[in-house]
């Protein structure tokens, strides 16, 4: 996916408000998460955001998502952000992000989705190191939950 930095998409200081960017990943990996399951997907959560360069007005933004992992019904899907000054050719990773998606049927219920095929061994990796990253999640999320019960 491709997008041009204009000045409503920027701040004061002439880059891309980071909001506006963490917009066009979601649309992104949602199209990618869309197609490899087929169905209507929804954003579940987003973890591991790092902003490594400023994105300047005028720049081309190009976003790159795969999925990753699949659970039953969910997928992660990371996104790798690129901006490139269109005058000079020069392309640098400004941020990536993992998102996770569900998918739902026509009542808005989860529904489960296919496997991946992993083909290669950069898919073999991505994938492992996506398991790693779910059961991250899934104690962060526990733990939350034991915090919470706690507070009531």
């Amino acid at each position: 996916m491709h997008e041009l930095v204009l000045p409503g998409h920027a701040n004061a200081l002439g880059t891309a408000f980071g909001g506006t960017v963490m917009g066009w990943v979601d649309i992104c990996a949602a199209m990618a998460a869309q197609r490899h399951s087929r169905m209507n997907v929804v954003t579940a959560a987003i973890d591991a955001v790092d902003f490594f360069a400023p994105i300047r007005i005028g720049h081309v933004v190009s976003l790159k998502a795969m999925v990753n992992h699949v659970g039953r019904t969910s997928m992660e899907v990371g996104v790798r952000v690129e901006s490139e000054d269109p005058l000079t050719g020069e392309r640098v990773h400004t941020m990536s992000a993992y998102l996770t998606f569900v998918a739902i049927d026509a009542d808005s219920r989860p529904s489960e989705v296919p496997p991946l095929a992993l083909a290669t061994p950069e898919e073999r990796l991505r994938h492992a190191e996506a398991q790693a990253r779910r059961r991250q999640r899934l104690a962060l999320a526990g733990e939350r939950r034991r915090l919470a019960a706690e507070h009531r």
